[in-house]
């Protein structure tokens, strides 16, 4: 049975056009954000010397946001301690490193230092996780998040075209106590500008654990968390006023906007959510996983300053509870208690889906994913509540939306398969293996890694069909991506590019 299945599924693929070239330039492919890409023709396995693997780059020793893919290079960010620069020794910091996108050849990287702590209290960055931020392309210039809290913007051609400005001190940038200013060369990264989110008066945040915001661009504005957290003793927020979001102009780097809380601040233990976005009645919103478990909405267009302050304000436009709207009350971090949202919205046909969940450290717990319609307004905890699934655990992971069904995840280890209009489950398959990565829709496939380092393959549909699983010999918790043709999924130190023979050109 399963060879004669194999055979019929091999004459499928044979049968397949050549893929339509197509990037994926960003956390989610779209401002949506929903793990969906049209690619065709992409292989449902491959192994470290199959035929099915166009090329393989080593990474630093670990890994944890997606490869983008723009203008025929890939950009991912990993930790400093990659084989690239010889120059340099340098541990415990991060990298955005590009690569080819057709043969793997490496073309630059930036490397960022570790994060120095000003304070005891804070408890950030102790795990040495480099860049966590999945970037953001538009054009020449790419946008992500630092190891350091820093929102970045560099040139995608890094010092191979020269030195933009207004940045030009690189080579002090990138040197730490241990590594002397060095001249640049053309295989280091060209940042133009540069937002210290920690340190700036404007901001003033506090991250817990991470920095992992994947920035978002609408119009002339990037949006971005600058994941401010409680501190070392899990319990006190150093600095309730920082904001949930910042609007920062893409051109020149300068501040346009922030919210401004009203009330008491509630943030659990970080806020690691990444911004989507979406257009109601004309109006275009964003949308942010708060540190409370709380789903907002803004008006994307940025509002005057409030009295007393100096920059404009981003204006919320509703609000959803989803522990509430579970009824997930009680002990944070208990097993059927409240979470936070690490995951990012997704908006798709007027409606955001939204899991809550933790840091994976604390393991398994109850939580919940809603179905939120969008159009409210206010507190809409009750008014828009379309469905709420409570038969997930805690999730980091977006969903994705395709064909008509919903495809989620849980730390658990298990994928459902849900009706995205009803919430019903249709069917549900234990990994038996936990899972951070998000499911990828693509192909007729929903490709799901573990962190025992498989990436799982189902077939798209309302039954539970693994085609295939990957070993890939170490975690693979970021999300797959899909573009012009390849599939590119990374282990915690390998980034893999895979495509069918006949797909390449």
């Amino acid at each position: 049975m399963i060879k004669s299945m194999t055979a019929v599924f091999a004459l499928l693929i044979a049968s397949m056009t050549i893929a339509q070239a197509a990037d994926w330039p960003q956390w989610g492919g779209s401002a949506s954000r929903n793990m969906v890409s049209s690619e065709k023709n992409l292989p449902p396995t491959f192994s470290f010397t199959s035929k099915n693997l166009s090329w393989k780059a080593k990474l630093g020793s670990h890994s944890y946001g997606s490869p983008v893919i723009s203008g025929g290079k890939v950009f991912i960010g990993t930790m400093s301690n990659t084989p690239y620069d010889k120059r340099r020794s340098m541990s415990g910091g991060g990298a955005m490193a590009c690569f080819d996108a057709k043969t793997g050849k490496f073309l630059w990287q930036l490397m960022i230092p570790q994060f120095v702590m000003p304070s005891k209290n804070f408890n950030f960055d102790k795990y040495k996780t480099g860049v966590c931020s999945t970037p953001v392309v538009e054009g020449n210039r790419l946008y992500f998040v630092s190891n350091r809290d820093e929102l970045l913007c560099i040139d995608t051609n890094g010092m191979a075209d020269g030195n933009a400005g207004p940045f030009k001190t690189e080579s002090v940038f990138i040197s730490d106590e241990s590594n002397p200013a060095i001249p640049t060369i053309p295989t280091d990264g060209d940042i133009i500008w540069r937002i210290d989110m920690i340190y700036n008066k404007d901001i003033f945040a506090w991250p817990q654990d991470a920095a992992d915001c994947s920035p978002l661009i609408v119009g002339n504005y990037i949006y971005v968390s600058p994941s401010n957290g409680v501190d070392r003793s899990h319990k006190k927020l150093q600095r309730p006023n920082a904001p949930r979001l910042i609007v920062v102009d893409k051109k020149t780097g300068r501040i346009v906007a922030r919210d401004y809380r009203k009330g008491p601040t509630k943030i659990y233990h970080g806020e690691w959510s990444s911004p989507s976005a979406g257009k109601i009645g004309g109006r275009n919103l964003i949308f942010f996983g708060g540190g409370d478990g709380v789903c907002y909405a803004y008006s994307a267009k940025p509002g005057p300053a409030p009295k007393g302050q100096k920059l404009g304000s981003l204006n919320m436009v509703w609000k959803f509870d989803v522990n509430a709207a579970a009824k997930r009350v009680g002990r944070y971090n208990s097993a059927t208690g409240p979470s936070e949202i690490v995951s990012t919205p997704v908006f798709y046909k007027n409606r955001v889906y939204v899991a809550t969940g933790e840091d994976p450290a604390h393991g398994k717990g109850r939580a919940a994913l809603a179905c939120i319609d969008a159009a409210k307004k206010g507190d809409i905890t009750k008014t828009g509540k379309i469905w709420v699934f409570t038969g997930i655990d805690r999730s980091v992971s977006t969903v994705a939306i395709s064909g008509g069904l919903l495809y989620a995840a849980d730390y658990s280890g298990r994928v459902f398969c849900l009706n995205p209009d009803t919430g019903k489950l249709i069917w549900q398959y234990d990994t038996e293996q936990p899972i951070c990565a998000s499911p990828m829709a693509v192909d007729g496939k929903v490709y799901v890694g573990t962190e025992r380092g498989n990436l799982f393959t189902f077939a798209a549909g309302k039954k539970a069909q693994v085609l295939g699983i990957t070993a890939l010999g170490s975690p693979v918790t970021a999300t797959p991506s899909a573009a012009n043709g390849i599939l590119y999924v990374m282990n915690q130190n390998t980034l893999f590019a895979a495509s069918l023979p006949n797909n390449r050109k």
